[in-house]
């Protein structure tokens, strides 16, 4: 094999491995020092650096000097392909006014629908990229890119475009949701099954024919969709092989945990008020709880999610950074673990577990990325941190010291 072909074998040694998987409470044990060997950007073998150096004698070494490595981190629900800010919706909370009341006042999610219709591909990706680049520098190596600010066609498939397109400018593997249920666009006001109807007779089906999403998103809410709506959209993209995610009990409880979990959704997101019904749903059905504090914190909300019965049920829990204009403008991972520790009472564990394998499932990606074993996509983040516990309980620092993604580090590792 010839150094820098495809079929090289890489060898990142000497790092300290992280894996998920420790029970809540497990004392702190020392993180086995083992080396990565990777080919065509998966991960061959796991094993002693002088092992692996011996089965394959021609590959590439890199020593990563006894830093600490983990999972390249996945940020599993973001919105964060938009034009236009909203600032100023944050001021009128501030002042006391409700996400819903400032929504109803033409606010909210439909101010940024106005901006995005008049955006272009290349514009979206520009305003988008630093946003992506941020995340990068705190260890991301794939990231899930919602539409649902066109909330019509054209712009809808823009959005997704632009996703798509980051994944090319940067080393980045990007998943793509269409969120056609976000909310009620303006010509639809007042005709809401119109719109269902038309999401699930024409802009779906357009969709899944250009591949431009792997999984379709709705809200269900008080003041967006109905269950009952929820559920002829979540049957007409099933029956296009999209999977589902849905926006659940953020403000009430509808019952949306459970409506995802009847749907066999991946995920149910946001869950602040799921109750033990939901609980026990989400945990039959396999489908992973996805929590977003930072939506939690700008919204200065006071009700958590069930974190306790979510445990108790065994319910997979991830975490995300919910990035987008009005609700968490956080383009942060380690910022939403923090978020997740002290405001949610999550374990270091549970927060890192919750960007790396539960995320990782949230996206139906088990297979491919959350996990350093062989078959896996040779996705790493190389700190310098002493504990992980760094990673989740300082906030204002970036210590990635490289990354890497599908065996290729962004940079020097020396």
């Amino acid at each position: 094999m010839t150094p820098g072909s495809p079929d090289t074998v890489r060898i990142y040694a000497g790092g300290r491995i992280w894996s998920p998987g420790r029970p809540r409470g497990a004392p702190a044990e020392p993180w086995p020092v083992l080396a990565v060997a990777e080919q065509q950007g998966r991960i061959l073998a796991l094993g002693a650096s002088a092992d692996l150096q011996a089965r394959y004698p021609d590959a590439e070494y890199l020593d990563l000097c006894g830093r600490l490595v983990t999972p390249g981190f996945i940020d599993c629900h973001t919105h964060l392909v938009y034009a236009g800010e909203r600032s100023a919706e944050i001021e009128r909370r501030l002042a006391g006014e409700s996400y819903q009341d400032i929504a109803r006042d033409g606010g909210g999610i439909l101010a940024t629908v106005t901006a995005t219709r008049t955006a272009t591909v290349a514009e979206l990706v520009k305003l988008a990229l630093p946003r992506v680049t941020a995340l990068i520098s705190e260890g991301v190596t794939t990231l899930e890119v919602k539409s649902g600010y066109g909330l019509e066609l054209d712009t809808e498939i823009r959005m997704l475009q632009a996703a798509r397109e980051l994944g090319v400018q940067r080393r980045l593997t990007v998943a793509c949701t269409y969120l056609g249920a976000h909310a009620l666009p303006p010509e639809y006001q007042g005709n809401a099954d119109a719109y269902v109807e038309r999401v699930c007779s024409e802009y779906l089906p357009a969709i899944a024919a250009g591949g431009w999403a792997d999984s379709f998103d709705a809200y269900c809410e008080s003041h967006a969709f109905s269950v009952a709506q929820v559920d002829k959209l979540f049957g007409a993209a099933r029956a296009l092989g999209l999977h589902l995610k849905l926006h659940a009990d953020q403000l009430s409880n509808l019952g949306g945990a459970a409506l995802a979990a009847r749907h066999a959704a991946l995920s149910a997101d946001h869950l602040e008020y799921t109750d033990e019904a939901g609980v026990a749903a989400l945990a039959r059905s396999g489908c992973v709880a996805v929590l977003l504090p930072a939506a939690y914190f700008f919204l200065r909300q006071t009700q958590r999610p069930p974190i306790a019965a979510l445990r108790r049920a065994a319910v997979p829990m991830a975490v995300a950074t919910d990035c987008n204009p009005g609700t968490a403008p956080v383009a942060s991972i380690l910022a939403a673990m923090n978020f997740a520790a002290l405001e949610f009472g999550l374990s270091v564990e549970e927060c890192l577990d919750g960007v790396t394998r539960q995320a990782a499932r949230a996206l139906g990606r088990a297979q491919d990325c959350g996990l350093i074993q062989p078959g896996h996509w040779c996705d790493l983040a190389i700190w310098n941190v002493t504990h992980p516990a760094e990673l989740v309980l300082s906030l204002g620092h970036r210590p990635l010291h490289a990354r890497v993604w599908r065996g290729q580090a962004d940079r020097a590792l020396v």
